[in-house]
């Protein structure tokens, strides 16, 4: 690999706001605010819409559409016609 092309890999906190779950990962991006971590240390904070903590898909939470009474304003709407 060709040096000084590649951005700089360093250790971040993403932040779920919806869920209040945060994780330490590495990353190129850079978060303009920073927070303390578990271990005493600052690290750039990165807050995020949605992650696996709050994810429908990873936490096996469903959720119910109502289709019975849209099916019924449906049929109501159209059934003179």
């Amino acid at each position: 690999m060709r040096t000084g092309i590649h951005p700089e890999l360093r250790p971040v906190v993403f932040r779920d706001r919806a869920a209040g779950f945060s994780f330490l990962t590495r990353s190129t991006m850079a978060g303009d605010k920073t927070v303390t971590w578990e271990d005493g240390r600052t690290y750039p904070l990165v807050d995020v819409e949605i992650s696996s903590a709050g994810h429908p898909f990873y936490t096996g939470d469903t959720r119910v559409v109502d289709t019975a009474g849209r099916v019924e304003r449906f049929r109501r709407r159209y059934r003179d016609r």
